[in-house]
């Protein structure tokens, strides 16, 4: 076990409840249906029924941001999105192969150490619970908050997921840390009050996520379940 940096050590010790993002530190979501193609699916349907957004939907391989885009053709379009992402989310998670390395013992660390424990994700809640129910971990998340149902404004980085978790596992913002791998999962943490650890699975995003005012920076999940074992329970904590 590498000894885990004083910075991740402080963060873990001062939270009362550890917060997942879902696609990057639990899971590669698109890693067997890869995210272009899904973009692609979802900016036809956008043209179709929005020929006037149909250019900027396709520009993005993104498919959160068609999404995002998909919000200015109106309600309707915006289910219609909505439902085909969830759709090509679960399809993705079912082919997405295991846990990212060190993600499993980071969870199980977390409930050891009698941490809250929260998956807090833009994707779907229904693809996090299929990927966790298919690697046998459901019952180590306490809550899954996914993406708001037609409202990609309250996705991260705006603090809503955030703040619907804390109330869930009934402690203050201030006691939670959310682990993300994005600088929207930093943003988000700071607009709540809370902490975060950005996970840094790239190396362009060890500086973009210490840019962004992250706590504690990673370049592994491992790392957060050595710190957790470290610290230990609340009641053996120094």
């Amino acid at each position: 076990m590498q000894p885990p940096s004083e910075a991740l050590t402080d963060v873990l010790s001062a939270s009362r409840a550890v917060l997942f993002d879902f696609d990057g530190p639990i899971c590669d979501v698109f890693r067997g249906l890869p995210a272009p193609g899904v973009a692609e699916e979802l900016a036809d349907l956008v043209a179709q029924h929005a020929p006037h957004l149909g250019e900027r939907a396709g520009a993005t391989d993104d498919p959160m941001e068609v999404h995002r885009i998909s919000r200015e053709g109106g309600t309707t379009l915006l289910g219609v999105v909505e439902d085909a992402l969830t759709a090509a989310e679960l399809r993705a998670v079912k082919v997405a192969g295991p846990p990212v390395e060190g993600a499993v013992q980071a969870l199980h660390a977390a409930r050891d150490a009698k941490c809250h424990i929260a998956v807090v994700s833009n994707n779907s809640a229904d693809c996090v619970i299929e990927f966790l129910a298919i690697n046998g971990l459901a019952g180590v998340v306490d809550e899954v908050i996914g993406r708001p149902s037609l409202r990609p404004d309250l996705m991260k980085p705006a603090p809503y997921p955030l703040l619907t978790a804390a109330s869930a596992l009934g402690v203050e913002p201030a006691e939670t840390v959310l682990i993300g791998d994005a600088v929207t999962d930093v943003e988000a943490a700071r607009a709540a009050g809370a902490r975060s650890i950005g996970f840094a699975n790239k190396l362009p995003k060890r500086s973009t996520l210490a840019d962004a005012g992250a706590d504690a920076i990673i370049w592994d999940m491992q790392a957060v379940a050595d710190a957790l074992v470290s610290l230990g329970p609340p009641d053996r904590r120094v």
